[in-house]
């Protein structure tokens, strides 16, 4: 069985968005997921192969897909023998539209096209040729008219015609632990807050007051992940934002995200994105915005 890992990205609560556009000559992620929406466009990739979910097929040169949150996905090679891939993704939280959001009239195509999405969903190429170059522009605009940008992007493409799903059900990774929990959130808040410092599990017991053994098991339960991990990936988060953001050195990354021992920084990252903090910065600076 293919292992499917956890996708640590840096976005936070403060963001709308991230938007990052690379050219390469291969894919090189593992089959991934995360709990943002993620739009992938990739041209002239015709070729490689597209695996969402249990669903696999080889690409055209032309190809964009909305993948929901939690569910797996990646491109690979494959067929392809294309020298220059063009790749543009973008990314943002499950709740920058709120549901009371999306119940508006007005909004009931772009609702509908979230939900597919749990399913994966594949635009057809008379949808991509239109949209392609405003994907390929966004990061050209500013704050607020970003933001707009990319909702008349979303909406535009709700409305498209021959939009072709890929799953016949929704598909998550048996190890996502979906919760709604406001002991989980204000943990969560609490080491988001405080991530720079020492944090113990006792610590965050008693910010939701419970027995550090009951709290360690109702969090696994919860979310599927131990406490060690929770903390460790909201580090990496900020640590990975900081790579891209400053030109503080990876030792000084390091210690402020609070990890105490630069060995341990450098295996727990390598682990969790497949490449070194060094060789992250040098693929993603100056390729990746945050609105």
């Amino acid at each position: 069985m293919t292992k499917i890992i956890k996708e640590v990205i840096p976005l936070t609560q403060n963001d709308c968005f991230t938007i990052f556009h690379r050219e390469k000559n291969e894919f090189d992620f593992p089959l991934h997921f995360h709990p943002e929406y993620e739009l992938n466009l990739i041209l002239g990739a015709q070729g490689a192969r597209r695996i969402v979910g249990e669903h696999m097929e080889e690409i055209t040169d032309l190809e964009l897909v909305l993948v929901g949150p939690n569910v797996s996905h990646v491109w690979t090679k494959h067929a392809c023998r294309r020298s220059k891939i063009t790749e543009v993704t973008i990314q943002w939280h499950a709740n920058l539209f709120d549901k009371s959001f999306l119940y508006k009239h007005q909004l009931a195509f772009m609702r509908k096209m979230f939900e597919l999405s749990m399913r994966g969903i594949l635009f057809s190429k008379e949808t991509i040729e239109r949209i392609y170059p405003r994907i390929l522009n966004i990061k050209k605009a500013q704050g607020f008219d970003a933001v707009l940008e990319l909702m008349s992007i979303l909406h535009e493409l709700s409305i498209s015609i021959s939009q072709r799903i890929l799953l016949e059900s929704p598909s998550t990774p048996e190890q996502i632990a979906t919760y709604k929990s406001r002991r989980v959130d204000k943990a969560y808040e609490f080491m988001h807050a405080n991530f720079r410092q020492p944090i113990t599990l006792n610590d965050v017991a008693n910010v939701v007051s419970m027995h550090e053994v009951s709290f360690s098991r109702f969090l696994k339960k919860r979310t599927g992940i131990s406490f060690i991990d929770s903390l460790n990936d909201i580090r990496l988060v900020h640590a990975t934002r900081m790579l891209i953001e400053t030109t503080h050195s990876i030792a000084e990354i390091c210690y402020q995200c609070g990890f105490n021992n630069i060995s341990n920084f450098n295996r727990l990252f390598k682990k969790k994105k497949q490449c070194t903090p060094k060789e992250f910065r040098k693929e993603y600076i100056g390729s990746r915005l945050y609105i």
